[in-house]
């Protein structure tokens, strides 16, 4: 399952507050439908029912659609700061 570093879960956190995004809210990861291979980020107020929910130790969470499941099942969520805020990156586990 994808696993969230401290960076990602703290710049999440900030985003969706800023965003006004509920409790119940936070980021979905899910396969781009206009770009193979590619995946969209989302602040949402809710999981989608068939939604894994693969972070609740932050304030808000991290969701990820079950077709996008496998193919980060291996992956790690990260952030990295920049003047445009922060981007993440997916990067292989740390064993």
């Amino acid at each position: 399952m994808l696993t969230v570093t401290e960076n990602a879960r703290t710049a999440v956190d900030t985003l969706a507050e800023q965003a006004g995004v509920p409790a119940e809210g936070g980021l979905r990861i899910a396969q781009s439908a206009d770009q193979p291979g590619n995946f969209e980020l989302a602040l949402v107020p809710a999981p989608k029912p068939d939604d894994q929910v693969v972070d609740e130790k932050g304030q808000t969470h991290v969701f990820v659609d079950s077709e996008a499941a496998v193919a980060l099942a291996t992956l790690e969520l990260d952030a990295q700061p920049s003047t445009e805020g922060p981007g993440f990156v997916l990067t292989p586990q740390q064993d």
